[in-house]
């Protein structure tokens, strides 16, 4: 079904913005682009709803300070739009907002995506869905200002870990290159993004990775997070973020992943790969993601998860 996002718009009074639990410098910077873009072409304010803390290396995006942790979920949108949610069920308790809505709108790139609104805009062959927006924006004469393209920017250089993983396409750089040319500086953005790190998180990495656990001839690695390494540090739940692409790193490595302990019986998993299909083994949990990128949560605890991981694991 094909998407006039205008009409859509102009039919909606209240309009809602979604991003993923655990948000990542994609589904932040979609969200906050398309406020601004919505803002700039039809002078509305949508509301955003984020359902994790957002990391403090995203504060700068224009715009994410009006993004809200609780909303009363007595109140019912005319439009929701959810950005780079694989499923659904990955939007926490703002799915409630989007079984209600009269409009739902699906931006994304994830190649696990079911196509679960009303309209779907979502392209597996994007970088990002900050990349799928600005080919939205392009294609439908939506204007894209500095803010807009500052978020955009972020989005696609997040999500192909600075233009280093496999997703890197000539298409992500064109993208870029316009952004560019709107007037984003990326030595800035970078240096928000990755350059940003407190004492704390920098100790609390380390040790993680300082007691990760080698098998299958240094193949497979992995580390466990529970909550009282968190505590230990002070750490936030986005501190384990990156830490399974430090693994992937190491010269052996052929699968990294993060498990971290959610609550009794429910760990969370971070997958990277440089060769597997990671994405398979997290729809065999409910998840889901990219080839090489991918997580799910397993109800099980730590030690059980771990064994439940590495036995769908195939060389």
């Amino acid at each position: 079904m094909e998407c006039n996002l205008d009409n859509i718009i102009k039919q909606s009074k209240k309009i809602l913005l979604l991003s993923h639990v655990n948000p990542d410098g994609d589904t932040l910077g979609s969200m906050c682009a398309m406020y601004s873009a919505v803002y700039d072409r039809f002078k509305i304010k949508p509301d955003m709803s984020i359902v994790s803390n957002i990391p403090f290396n995203y504060k700068f995006l224009p715009n994410i300070n009006s993004a809200q942790r609780y909303i009363d979920n007595s109140l019912v949108y005319d439009l929701v739009i959810a950005l780079d949610i694989a499923a659904i069920d990955r939007a926490r308790d703002s799915k409630t907002f989007f079984d209600k809505a009269k409009f739902t709108v699906n931006f994304d790139h994830h190649k696990t995506n079911p196509n679960y609104a009303q309209f779907n805009i979502v392209d597996s062959e994007a970088s990002s869905c900050g990349e799928v927006l600005f080919n939205f924006f392009k294609e439908n004469g939506w204007k894209i200002s500095k803010d807009t393209a500052i978020c955009l920017y972020t989005a696609i250089m997040t999500d192909t870990g600075s233009f280093r993983f496999d997703n890197t396409t000539s298409s992500a750089f064109r993208a870029v290159s316009e952004l560019v040319d709107i007037g984003v500086n990326p030595s800035e953005i970078y240096k928000n993004c990755y350059e940003t790190k407190t004492k704390n998180l920098v100790m609390f990495q380390n040790y993680c990775v300082n007691k990760a656990v080698f098998s299958e001839d240094n193949k497979i690695v992995y580390t466990t997070v529970y909550k009282k390494d968190l505590e230990k540090f002070s750490a936030k739940d986005d501190a384990t973020d990156g830490i399974a692409e430090t693994l992937r790193a190491i010269n052996t490595t052929e699968i990294a992943f993060v498990l971290k302990e959610v609550e009794n019986k429910l760990t969370k998993v971070s997958m990277r790969s440089k060769h597997i299909d990671v994405a398979k083994i997290a729809e065999i949990f409910g998840g889901g993601g990219h080839t090489f990128a991918s997580g799910c949560t397993i109800k099980a605890g730590m030690e059980d998860a771990v064994k439940k991981v590495l036995k769908e694991i195939k060389f």
